[in-house]
């Protein structure tokens, strides 16, 4: 707990984040008020989020990991467990960034659209900043050089955000003859954005546009099974990275 507390107050009086949750607010409120219908403000929000979270959380991260690097070392070397040591360290940066998107985009979203649509907004962009810190921890403990580490943080973030959907639109066309949509359900979760996409559109009944697919998509993500899948699905993401890095972080020679 004092490891987390320090590093949530050493970030609270970073420029940087009091920037992003300042350009989150900017951006919510301009958002808001420029469009007379609210489902197009949650709408255009949502492109934001989608974007910019992710993109902010993996790179703060990845940023900060390397800047405290000298910190870490000092408390590898007390008598601290080095799995709780990265555990807190998540934790610290988990919940700085957090408290960042909800003052940001969390509090304008509950303001002006108090709806369930704007709760899943608020709960994706949750979801999705933890994921990327999540991902941002892997990136720099697999990588000593900052430089090739951040490079591994940009990558993951331009992979999930613009090269998975070419891919997944490559393999589409490819074998379009082919009944693909259950398959599609599966190309969502393999990239959280994607997922969370598609949990956002379904909640503002837009399904219909998307032909039988989107079909599919309500049916499957519609019900309370949906939910705990979406949900399940999001919590491996978070997961999985912070096991991978706690593995390599305590077989790593620092």
């Amino acid at each position: 707990m004092k490891i987390i507390k320090y590093i949530i107050s050493d970030i609270i009086r970073n420029k940087i984040m009091l920037a992003y949750t300042v350009l989150l607010l900017a951006i919510s409120l301009s958002v808001f008020n420029l469009e007379d219908n609210k489902a197009k403000g949650l709408l255009s929000l949502m492109s934001v989020i989608l974007i910019v979270v992710p993109l902010v959380s993996i790179i703060f991260a990845t940023i900060y990991i390397y800047n405290s690097a000298e910190f870490i070392e000092l408390l590898v070397s007390q008598p601290l467990k080095r799995t709780r040591l990265l555990l807190s360290v998540y934790s610290g940066l988990a919940i700085s960034l957090l408290l960042a998107f909800l003052i940001g985009s969390g509090i304008p979203v509950l303001i002006y659209s108090p709806s369930i649509v704007g709760g899943v907004l608020i709960a994706v962009g949750m979801g999705l900043t933890l994921v990327f810190a999540s991902l941002a921890i892997l990136a720099s403990v697999l990588a000593r050089e900052k430089a090739k580490g951040m490079g591994i943080a940009i990558l993951l973030w331009f992979y999930f955000s613009l090269i998975y959907d070419g891919i997944v639109l490559f393999i589409l066309f490819q074998f379009s003859d082919y009944p693909l949509e259950k398959a599609s359900i599966v190309f969502s979760s393999l990239n959280p954005i994607d997922l969370g996409r598609v949990v956002i559109l379904l909640k503002m009944d837009v399904s219909a546009m998307m032909g039988y697919t989107g079909a599919v998509f309500k049916e499957f993500f519609g019900g309370n099974w949906g939910s705990i899948y979406s949900g399940g699905i999001i919590l491996a993401w978070i997961v999985a990275p912070l096991y991978l890095s706690v593995r390599r972080f305590n077989r790593k020679d620092l």
